[in-house]
């Protein structure tokens, strides 16, 4: 399915120069002293896997053609992956952008979009551009999404894990939604941060696009696979979803950068579990650490933490930001709890430094 430029051997030959370099662990990239900290994006501080990174640079040889083929590529590896079929897969420019598509779908004059508070703005910003009405719902006592208060509306948006509170909605909770929501209803499920969750209550529901018509679930390359500053994401549902998702394309959304990162980065099994697994050593030394600061947090299941600082966090993050050390925005909804990306340990330990500083 390659083209002439990077013929299938070709592309085999990178694979497995990627599976080479995958046995080198991955390399810390500490801030230096002097640099700024970037705890604000939830975003992978570790980088691309090394075969991701061979990958990239084999593509800007071939960069001056079309990406079509290793767009088809990308789709039947992702299908494979999941066990579906390649037309109910759709690639996106991240999945903030499938999540835009959906909004253009399935909202506008007269309907109605539920979604929890807090959780992740873009269907919100979106669907109020195209001029629906949104229902927020707070989340539940033990911050997962409040699934029988969002029954009801055109679409449904669960982010699973949920940012920013880095909490999850329990398996059973989501099953027993989804088998009770209407297809008249579409249910967007984000599962941006799910290669970071651990629970066993946990689960994907991918598997359930089966037998749900309306079911439509998002993933990005933007996390565990560091690739965020590729833009590139992919939605899975049932064919005729996926037809009226992209029924809101204007165009080709790929480059050949992008997709040739990602199929090697799918590869690189090694690459995403050191990155698993560095998260929750540095997120447990975090919550130690915060303990002894007298701090509480929610329970995480992403890459982020939400930290109870009672007080507000509009000024904190100023304070911080002058520090040099860039953490989460005010969310209304829980004005005293900062989200903070887990960095690499260099980055929390001054993190914790400059907090106990701002604090004080």
């Amino acid at each position: 399915m390659l083209n002439d430029a990077v013929s299938r051997r070709a592309f085999s030959r990178l694979l497995g120069a990627g599976a080479v370099l995958a046995a080198v662990p991955p390399i810390v990239r500490a801030a230096a002293p002097a640099s700024e900290v970037r705890l604000n994006a939830n975003e992978n501080p570790y980088g691309p896997s090394p075969a991701a990174m061979n990958a990239m640079r084999e593509a800007l040889i071939v960069a001056a053609r079309y990406p079509d083929a290793q767009e088809e590529a990308l789709v039947a590896d992702l299908a494979h992956l999941h066990g579906v079929a390649t037309d109910q897969i759709l690639l996106g420019i991240g999945s903030s952008d499938l999540l835009r598509l959906a909004a253009s779908a399935f909202l506008g004059p007269g309907r109605t979009a539920v979604m929890a508070d807090p959780t992740f703005e873009i269907i919100a910003l979106h669907g109020a551009a195209f001029g629906a009405t949104l229902r927020r719902v707070p989340l539940a006592a033990s911050y997962a999404h409040d699934l029988e208060k969002m029954e009801g509306g055109s679409l449904v948006y669960i982010c699973n894990p949920n940012n920013p509170t880095a909490t999850i909605t329990p398996k059973a909770a989501m099953r027993a939604f989804l088998d009770r929501t209407p297809v008249t209803t579409t249910v967007i499920v984000d599962e941006a941060y799910h290669h970071y969750a651990t629970s066993s209550d946990y689960e994907s529901v991918i598997p359930l696009v089966a037998a749900h018509p309306n079911l439509a679930v998002m993933r990005t390359f933007s996390k565990v696979y560091a690739l965020a500053g590729l833009r590139l994401g992919y939605a899975i549902a049932r064919k005729p979803l996926i037809e009226k998702l992209q029924s809101q394309q204007q165009f080709n959304v790929s480059n050949i950068v992008a997709l040739m990162a990602a199929r090697a980065g799918l590869t690189d099994t090694r690459h995403v579990a050191a990155a698993q697994k560095q998260n929750s050593d540095t997120k447990a030394w975090l919550s130690k650490e915060l303990a002894t600061m007298g701090l509480t947090h929610l329970p995480s299941e992403a890459n982020f933490m939400m930290i109870d600082v009672r007080t507000d966090v509009g000024p904190l993050n100023k304070a911080m930001r002058a520090k040099n050390v860039h953490v989460g925005r005010r969310f209304p909804a829980m004005p005293n709890h900062l989200r903070i990306t887990i960095g690499t340990p260099e980055e929390m330990r001054r993190f914790t430094a400059a907090l106990r500083e701002v604090l004080a």
